[in-house]
């Protein structure tokens, strides 16, 4: 089972917050289908970098299991 890192940022996005959900280990197909749900669930936009995906918004509590 993946351990995932949950941190929230405003750094270098002009202020604006962000949810980054770090940590995984999958395929980057994978990775897409997982921030499609995540995108579809809080209604929100967000991208992949790397193996983390950012998330428009501050949805921590949500994330949380």
């Amino acid at each position: 089972m993946e351990t995932l890192i949950l941190r929230f940022e405003r750094m270098g996005r002009k202020g604006k917050p962000v949810t980054v959900v770090a940590g995984f280990t999958r395929s980057a197909r994978e990775l897409e289908e997982f921030a499609s749900r995540f995108k579809k669930t809080f209604a929100t936009g967000g991208t992949i970098r790397g193996q983390s995906i950012e998330l428009q918004g501050d949805h921590r509590i949500r994330l949380r299991p």
